[in-house]
């Protein structure tokens, strides 16, 4: 979006390109070998391992850190993989300070768990960067499968039919593959066009061929694939927003929290517009990354405003710390009554405990959640189950929009052994 006369307050370039360049770095540096033997070495390699039960893959995190620590960290990556065939992205995104790392023995302890995250980074992108693939595919089956969708949950099936010997076509509706991690995730989490790398590469995989531009509803429909394929994995995310539903969201400068991300994850930076005073609707990962980005880009002021409490944010404490670390303000128990402007937004009007306020804006974004409303599935007549005939259903489609990368993922990886289990019964 560029500057108009509409919305005078929202403009690019609003930082020169070498600031922006530098706001806009890797969030969390990766390890180098010594760091990573040295985090490594501070697991106490549980035996019952409450991180790998609170690892939505299940992958066997004292394993892979232990072959961290005995200097095989190849074999520590393939060991991710086998569980999480995203394992490179989950490194970067995962809110793991809530999932692994909450229940590390170290945190409880100490206040400091073993960083898994970024150990687990350190093991799979030493892999990649060998061009290295560490699975083969099995003997071709003769069985045909359709992936609608090609975000976490539909390349994780994807992946996982291929290797399994069956032949896959993924349908995705845009131009690039990768759903909520090419379009919906901060650009400070996921530098260097990772999420693309992190595609060609589980792509190498054989027996997958891809089609863009088509959608379920816009090309294909659920019956005509259940003629054509043997099975059917839909995993078409939440294309849906929810609307505020307020007197004057139509205002020039007020849209989609989501849209802003994808934009900005699709342009050059320095061409990114952004307002001077920025508004943000909502308290989960959208809402924080938007807002996060905003004030990345030279926006003076950010607010933050969400209906509840701090502790009934979706978004973790250790994301509203560092929203506030970048100099966001966040306003917590407010809820928005309306927008105020002629052509283009100028303020908006909260309520707080029955008082009333008012924020200056010239850029609002709302991030209340998305939704399947509108989705194409009900064309055919049904609604979408996670199990239906030869159809399955994973990622947030299914799930209602947990919007994290890992759990699509498993359920993209769980949907197909489920998938080949049945082609292969079936067949026998």
């Amino acid at each position: 979006m560029t500057n108009s006369p509409l919305t005078p307050g929202v403009a690019p370039a609003r930082l020169d390109p070498a600031t922006i360049q530098a706001h806009f770095a890797d969030h969390i540096p990766a390890f180098d070998a010594h760091e990573a033997r040295v985090a490594a070495d501070r697991c106490y390699f549980c035996h019952d391992a409450p991180c790998m039960t609170a690892c939505p893959t299940s992958i066997d995190i004292p394993l892979f850190i232990r072959q961290i620590a005995t200097g095989t960290p190849d074999a520590a990556a393939k060991t991710i993989l086998a569980q999480n065939i995203m394992g490179g992205m989950c490194a970067r995104v995962c809110p793991t300070e809530t999932l692994c790392e909450e229940v590390c023995v170290r945190e409880v302890a100490e206040g400091k768990p073993v960083e898994i995250g970024r150990l687990q980074r350190f093991a799979t992108d030493g892999l990649m960067a060998k061009g290295v693939h560490p699975f083969t595919r099995a003997a071709a089956t003769g069985k045909k499968v359709a992936v609608v969708g090609a975000g976490p949950a539909g390349l994780s099936a994807a992946h996982r039919l291929a290797m399994k010997g069956h032949d896959v076509t993924v349908f995705e509706r845009k131009a690039k593959l990768g759903g909520l991690n090419e379009y919906g995730l901060a650009a400070y989490k996921t530098t260097e066009d990772f999420a693309a790398r992190e595609i060609d590469w589980l792509l190498q995989i054989g027996g997958i061929t891809v089609k863009t531009g088509v959608s379920l509803g816009g090309g294909v429909t659920l019956a005509g694939l259940e003629a054509e394929y043997d099975a059917v994995f839909l995993g078409i995310g939440l294309a849906g927003v929810n609307a505020l539903a307020l007197p004057g969201e139509d205002l020039a400068g007020v849209l989609n929290a989501v849209d802003f991300i994808a934009g900005l994850r699709q342009s050059d930076l320095a061409s990114v517009a952004v307002g001077r005073d920025v508004v943000v609707i909502g308290g989960g990962m959208t809402a924080v990354d938007a807002a996060v980005q905003s004030k990345l880009l030279g926006a003076e002021s950010v607010t933050m405003v969400y209906r509840r409490g701090k502790d009934h944010m979706s978004a973790s404490l250790y994301e509203q710390e560092h929203a506030t670390s970048a100099g966001v303000k966040i306003i917590y128990g407010a809820a928005p009554v309306r927008m105020i402007g002629k052509a283009a937004v100028e303020a908006v009007e909260f309520t707080k405990g029955g008082e009333t306020f008012t924020l200056k804006a010239d850029q609002v974004m709302k991030a209340i959640g998305q939704t399947l409303t509108g989705a194409p599935i009900a064309q055919d007549g049904r609604k979408l189950t996670k199990r239906a005939a030869m159809v399955w259903a994973g990622g947030d489609c299914a799930t209602g929009g947990e919007d994290l990368t890992v759990t699509a993922v498993a359920e993209g990886r769980d949907a197909a052994e489920e998938i080949h289990a049945v082609l292969m019964g079936a067949g026998a």
